[in-house]
């Protein structure tokens, strides 16, 4: 007779961790979200602040980069060459806020979008104002950081119309 209580305390035992395991494993997908706001919001004033070294360090070693109108980058000397020259070049200035973290379930890939805004200085000297949006994939790495494997941004301002040459 001794076993029926025993055997219901267990099925109660068993029930509560069925309970208690989805919020914790909600708590973790928000704290992972939080963690990845955070770095992005790092990421954007290492790049506000024109520091390359720390802008390019968000990425992983494998990662590849894909700027507007310009060819990917792949290697980390191409998305080093590649900031370089936006972070450089005259009247540079950049931001960008995250609008949207999605976690995979397993918790070890996760991609962040949101808008930017650039300025930058046009051949003749004067501000270009451009804005947009983007999308970066973060994975998880070993050591438990986590690193940018893609990047990429377009803006929402219309192309510029080639001029007829006569």
């Amino acid at each position: 007779m001794k076993t029926k209580p025993l055997f219901l305390s267990g099925c109660i035992a068993l029930l509560s961790f069925a309970f208690v395991c989805p919020a914790s494993a909600a708590d973790t997908k928000s704290a992972i979200e939080k963690a990845l706001r955070d770095l992005d919001a790092q990421w954007s004033a290492a790049a506000g602040a024109k520091d390359l070294d720390k802008t390019v360090s968000f990425y992983s070693d494998d990662a590849i980069v894909m700027p507007p109108n310009a060819s990917a980058a792949n290697t980390k000397e191409s998305i080093r060459s590649a900031w370089k020259e936006m972070l450089t070049s005259p009247g540079a200035a950049i931001s960008w806020k995250t609008t949207k973290v999605e976690v995979a379930k397993a918790g070890d890939l996760a991609y962040v979008s949101g808008t930017y805004e650039e300025t930058m200085t046009d051949a003749s000297g004067k501000p270009v104002k451009d804005r947009g949006k983007y999308v970066e994939i973060f994975k998880k790495q070993a050591d438990g950081t986590w690193k940018v494997v893609a990047d990429i941004w377009n803006s929402d301002l219309a192309a510029p119309v080639p001029s007829e040459k006569k």
